[in-house]
């Protein structure tokens, strides 16, 4: 099955990018804060990716093509790459010389790490009192948990999600789901955009930069919105849970939300003496009901494909989706048609990497066609911004303070 850029996406976009003109300082590995500073960079941001000498975990990691790490290229596209010895006081230096050139710096290490770098906020906010800087963690940065090491899942399991997702399961499911779908990242690193809009603007009204303290746990708590609530004041009976509506080839999924939504439901599949029926005549009632009219719409749906099935509901205006995979998914019109799948070449040939969901009217927001090999791009940003001769960055290179650099880097450097 092959994926085709629409006519209409916005690939090769010339428009200004929103975040033209500012630059940021990215100490960000794994997910949660390369998924922030890649928004920034389809904004126009120039995103600076500090990596150890071993590089980023994620760009070992697959799917891989000719030894680079698709996954690292959607994470990571449009920005550029440093690698330096940050255990080493020259390397630290040349940070401490950068920072008054940026406006944003993000990190997502264990709190203490960059205490301990000598690279906090209060160490560098005093070299650039505009700078914006967010820390991204598990569980923030300060209390007795701040500490503990947090990946995706552990929160999963920490903030509730896990449990109120198996108690919405049905049947006799003794343990919680398996997942592998990090949505704590991609949340915290949403929330931590958003966190460094706010404040950007901020210093653009105050001329004060900010600190931006972003917990993914957090977030997490955050996005369980019934379920908090519910906790607190339990409900008189269980809520209507949406299922799965088995069709002869597969499953789809029927939301008839509103009295609206019910009654074309009905009259869709043909049994318009449903609506006066008893059981399903009102909201409430259909609560009480809602297996029975589950049930129901099961008998209608065996004989039909999950595509008829759709194809029905979606004329009369019932919301249902058959279920897709994600490779479907990236065949649909609605995707096509918007150019949410961007063409990129990491160096590994073409390939595909979602835009940001969002739009502007007069402006690009659109993920940039480079991705950067390990510390590829180092010797040229310290000459442009910070002026060091190629003596200088061959000295650095010599005594493994500036890693990871390409021989064609250096010599572009040279």
């Amino acid at each position: 099955m092959s994926i085709d850029m629409a006519a209409g996406a916005v690939t090769g976009s010339t428009r200004p990018g929103i975040l033209d003109g500012i630059r940021v300082l990215d100490f960000t590995a794994m997910m949660s804060g390369p998924y922030c500073t890649r928004l920034m960079a389809d904004l126009g941001a120039e995103v600076i990716k500090v990596e150890p000498p071993e590089g980023d975990h994620i760009r070992l990691r697959p799917p891989l093509r000719h030894g680079r790490s698709a996954y690292f290229a959607q994470l990571n596209a449009g920005k550029s790459s440093i690698a330096l010895d940050l255990k080493r006081p020259e390397a630290r230096n040349l940070i401490y010389e950068l920072v008054p050139h940026c406006d944003v710096l993000v990190e997502n290490y264990r709190p203490g790490v960059m205490q301990r770098l000598a690279l906090d906020y209060e160490a560098v906010a005093k070299l650039n009192p505009k700078l914006v800087y967010c820390s991204i963690s598990g569980f923030g940065q300060e209390g007795s948990w701040s500490g503990r090491s947090a990946y995706a899942p552990v929160l999963h399991a920490t903030s509730g999600y896990d449990m109120a997702n198996l108690d919405y399961q049905e049947g006799d499911i003794a343990r919680p789901l398996k997942n592998g779908i990090f949505i704590a990242d991609v949340l915290g690193g949403s929330t931590a955009f958003g966190a460094i809009q706010a404040a950007l603007f901020r210093t653009l009204k105050t001329g004060q930069g900010e600190y931006v303290d972003v917990s993914l746990l957090d977030a997490m708590v955050s996005m369980l919105v019934y379920e908090c609530q519910e906790a607190q004041f339990p409900a008189e009976r269980r809520r209507p849970l949406y299922r799965p509506t088995q069709a002869s080839d597969g499953f789809l999924l029927v939301a008839p939300v509103s009295q609206n939504n019910f009654e074309a439901l009905a009259r869709g599949v043909g049994h318009p003496e449903w609506i006066s029926d008893v059981r399903f005549a009102t909201s409430s009632a259909r609560e009480h009901h809602w297996s029975e009219l589950m049930n129901l719409l099961d008998d209608w749906a065996a004989s039909r494909t999950a595509a008829e099935c759709e194809a029905v509901l979606t004329k009369v205006g019932v919301p249902c989706s058959q279920y897709r995979t994600i490779h479907e998914t990236m065949t649909l019109p609605p995707i096509q048609e918007r150019g949410v799948l961007e063409e990129i070449d990491d160096g590994a040939g073409p390939m595909h990497i979602p835009n940001p969901a969002f739009r502007f009217a007069h402006s690009a927001a659109h993920v940039r066609n480079k991705v950067p090999a390990l510390g590829e791009d180092g010797p040229g940003l310290l000459q442009r911004l910070l002026g060091l001769t190629p003596q200088a960055i061959a000295t650095l290179r010599a005594d493994k303070v500036l890693r990871g650099v390409e021989e064609q880097a250096v010599a572009a450097a040279e």
